[in-house]
């Protein structure tokens, strides 16, 4: 592999990794704005009728996303907060979500 190959491999995998960490950023920052008040600070909801979004897989949150924004799913809440939401901030809260690391412990 040349020099020119080797620095656009490494280029593109920079920019890969810059654009995530943008996105982490921008879907933390979103869900503090948005998410946090029913899904906690760290995705782990306090209310017994509201999910916890950490941890869950990063296509299951954009799906979900996507179909309380088209009205596909229905919640009086969440049609609501979903409907503004872009593309772009729906994958980033996705992908912010997503990352957060659970542990499951069985009971002995």
């Amino acid at each position: 592999m040349g020099y020119f190959t080797r620095a656009c491999v490494a280029g593109l995998a920079l920019a890969m990794v810059a654009g995530v960490a943008r996105a982490d950023v921008v879907g933390r920052s979103k869900a503090q704005q948005t998410c946090n008040v029913c899904h906690g600070a760290s995705g782990i909801s306090t209310m017994p009728d509201t999910p916890h979004l950490a941890g869950q897989p990063e296509i299951y949150l954009v799906h979900q996303l996507q179909a309380y924004r088209n009205g596909a799913r229905r919640h009086e809440v969440m049609n609501v907060v979903a409907k503004p939401l872009t593309d772009d901030e729906i994958a980033a809260l996705a992908r912010w979500y997503s990352s957060i690391k659970l542990r499951a412990d069985a009971p002995t």
